[in-house]
């Protein structure tokens, strides 16, 4: 089971679509997986034959065909596989007939476009920032934008002990703009408007590289042959493990 030549447990959750490695290994250090009964260290391997369970449930091997959707969140709905600990999870609305998990996340306060998939592979080469794939949103905030606001988001804004990204910025009318990011810092639009004395009242991402949101509020669609072809094309350079 841990020889050198095995697939790490969290890996292996995530190819087999059931969770990404950052919530396996949550999984891991809560005593939730075993394997072959036992329940493993950290950074444990496992090799063809071996019995992996999650909460006492046998985890499939890895789907022929995987998943790939394009959702509009409505607002209220949170960006969690952890379906017992929030009533108002991302799984339960979507209510899909395969596992499937986030790519990222939109907070509660949010709506628009967020992927979801059943590739545990796909996640982290979507989600690392210096792996630079955009992300674009369109904000309203609470009072009238100026020019200095504007120049200073787009700029850098201190937060969470760093600077942020130089990124895209353009003013659509008095208390709304539009924003292209290639970080994924928590609630980072939120806390950069913060910073400059203004509060989000309307946070809506309408692109995710070159996902466009198409659908009504609340609706999924599986992405196109196209889409996909144009993602797996951007992604092909991207690193993807938290090693990296």
């Amino acid at each position: 089971m841990t020889e050198s030549n095995g697939t790490r447990i969290n890996k292996y959750l995530s190819e087999v679509g059931f969770c990404s490695r950052r919530e396996a290994d949550k999984l891991i250090d809560a005593g939730r997986v075993t394997i072959n009964g036992k329940v493993p260290e950290m950074g444990t391997k496992i090799n063809p034959g071996d019995q992996i369970r999650v909460d006492g449930k046998l985890i499939s091997e890895p789907e022929e065909e995987h998943v790939y959707i394009a959702f509009n969140k409505p607002i209220g709905i949170v960006c969690t596989t952890d379906i017992k600990a929030e009533k108002n999870n991302i799984i339960d609305y979507i209510n899909h007939p395969k596992r499937i998990f986030p790519i990222g996340r939109l907070d509660k306060e949010s709506e628009g476009l967020i992927l979801l998939t059943s590739d545990g592979d796909i996640v982290n080469k979507i989600l690392r920032a210096k792996n630079n794939h955009e992300k674009e949103y369109v904000v309203t905030v609470d009072k009238p934008i100026t020019k200095t606001f504007i120049h200073k988001m787009g700029s850098g804004i201190p937060i969470l002990d760093t600077i942020t990204n130089k990124c895209e910025v353009r003013q659509i009318n008095t208390y709304k703009f539009n924003i292209v990011l290639t970080q994924g810092l928590n609630r980072q639009i939120r806390r950069m408007c913060d910073y400059l004395g203004y509060k989000v009242t309307k946070l809506k991402r309408i692109r995710i590289m070159n996902i466009i949101l198409d659908q009504q509020i609340g609706k999924w669609r599986d992405l196109s042959k196209k889409e996909m072809a144009e993602v797996n094309r951007l992604i092909a350079d991207s690193s993807k493990t938290y090693e990296d």
